[in-house]
């Protein structure tokens, strides 16, 4: 395994945040330019299109409507080329990620180089090494990328491919060793809409907010409030634990020398102990938390690092963010970490979900998911769904399933996503498939917002009301009264 380091220094981080920019243009260049192609932004269905791209153009088309606007109007074209762009040129970057660790895995189960890649790539029908390793990453990590997203399926015209390329080779090696690295990518993507948003003056909601109430959070700051709670848990249990000597931040009894918290209505076993994130951003609480518990499973229960790693990933960890851009690299963090202690293996799926996908496609498309089903309960499921997400990208993690729209309780939710799971492959439908993802993306959103955890540790968002959107403010004036003034109070308040 290579050796991690721990953070970025500021010439690193520089020189990423440079790349990141240039990547962003000259991915949205290339993606505007594959879509074109496509004529996904026209009405009329271009001629001399192939079936398989015909196809393709129905799903993106979909795609676009699904995030909210028409795919025939800039703003909804718009949206479909960020997804896109965002997409395509971090499949890349994770692969490289990947292989940096000694972490790209061949489909026959042996790690491969960049420089295998190379070699191997006529043999896969595949352009060059890049587009190789990313497909190979998208194999390894298809809870994060999903294979059938139509995003992922378009061809970046060579010009625009290459540009990605270059971008992505000239980054330091170092980088993608750096625990903090992911988490600076993400800031360094949001930088310039987070600039355009402050300097027009408007009200925030929707799209602009995750740009704007997202910050990282410092190491020392994360380790701090971990080890003051799940650390003070443990000590609290196990007082005599060499890991307690190992909690830098733990703030110690002066009399006894022990933990000053108990936290006594917490339980004893780790198997019942359940943490969330409920604006996980890049993953940084939800990482070091995974090794808190990871350590502490393996002593207690003589694991080894890939077994206890695998039992945090099962039973303790839980993740909701705004922008499903996070999630997949919240989610991409936590594998990361995974197989950096324990060594590649295939994982349990993470349980995040992403709690800012709005609801504005057409009702009838989201009902017609499960139409084939003749079910009332289900149909009157996805009408609450629909209903409770229809402002999801301003109210996120705020919504409360069984409060804001009677969905339901966190025992019956399981039911209908198992149902809804069933049911969603799209069954060759193009337009099905895309609903069809968002509808069992909000049951899996509403369930985690439903349920009780013994712990919830975030960076709260942060913005005054003067600064929100009539939809921010009308819902915690409603909701949370006495929480109104900042997102923040309210924020703390759902908690």
């Amino acid at each position: 395994m290579s050796v991690i380091t721990t953070t970025l220094n500021s010439g690193l981080r520089n020189g990423l945040e440079k790349a990141v920019l240039r990547a962003r243009a000259a991915s949205e260049s290339a993606a505007r330019n594959a879509l074109g192609v496509l004529g996904v932004d026209q009405k009329n269905l271009p001629s001399g299109l192939s079936e398989e791209n015909r196809t393709l153009r129905i799903a993106l088309r979909a795609k676009a409507r699904q995030l909210g606007g028409s795919p025939d109007t800039s703003e909804g074209f718009d949206a479909l080329v960020a997804d896109c762009a965002y997409e395509q040129w971090h499949r890349m970057l994770f692969a490289r990620f990947l292989a940096e660790n000694d972490l790209l895995i061949h489909p026959e189960g042996v790690p491969v180089t960049l420089e295998e890649c190379d070699e191997l790539a006529p043999s896969f029908g595949e352009p060059d090494a890049w587009m190789l390793a990313a497909r190979f990453a998208s194999q390894m990590l298809p809870g994060i990328f999903r294979l059938d997203d139509p995003c992922l399926r378009i061809r970046l015209a060579p010009e625009g491919r290459q540009a990605l390329e270059r971008i992505l080779a000239e980054l330091d090696r170092s980088i993608f060793l750096a625990e903090d690295a992911l988490g600076w990518v993400y800031q360094f993507w949001q930088s310039e809409k987070n600039d355009e948003v402050n300097n027009s003056e408007r009200k925030i909601a929707g799209a602009d907010l995750a740009a704007v109430t997202q910050r990282f959070t410092d190491p020392y700051m994360v380790r701090f409030l971990l080890e003051n709670t799940l650390g003070a848990w443990w000590a609290s249990r196990h007082p005599h634990s060499p890991l307690v000597s190992k909690f830098e931040y733990l703030v110690r009894d002066e009399a006894e020398g022990l933990a000053a918290e108990r936290f006594e209505s917490w339980p004893d076993d780790p198997d019942e102990l359940t943490l969330i994130d409920p604006a996980c951003g890049s993953g940084h609480f939800l990482v070091d938390a995974f090794h808190l518990l990871r350590l502490m499973r393996m002593e207690r229960d003589g694991l080894d690092a890939a077994t206890a790693g695998d039992a945090v990933l099962q039973k303790n960890l839980y993740g909701l963010e705004l922008d499903q851009r996070c999630v997949q690299i919240s989610a991409f963090a936590l594998a990361l970490a995974a197989w950096r202690s324990g060594g590649y293996r295939e994982l349990p799926l993470p349980k995040l979900a992403c709690v800012g996908l709005p609801a504005r496609g057409n009702l009838d498309r989201w009902k017609a998911s499960v139409e084939k089903q003749h079910s009332v309960e289900l149909t009157q499921a996805v009408e609450k769904l629909h209903a409770l997400f229809a402002d999801a990208d301003s109210l996120g993690s705020l919504l409360n399933p069984a409060k804001d729209a009677g969905v339901g309780d966190a025992d019956d939710l399981p039911k209908l996503i198992s149902a809804l799971r069933g049911m969603l492959a799209g069954g060759g439908d193009p337009v099905a498939a895309v609903f069809g993802s968002a509808v069992a993306g909000a049951a899996t959103a509403a369930e985690l917002l439903a349920r009780r955890y013994t712990l919830v540790t975030t960076n709260v968002p942060y913005l005054a009301v003067r600064k929100q959107d009539e939809v921010i403010r009308r819902y915690c004036e409603r909701r949370f009264p006495e929480g109104r003034m900042d997102l923040a109070t309210s924020f703390l308040m759902r908690l």
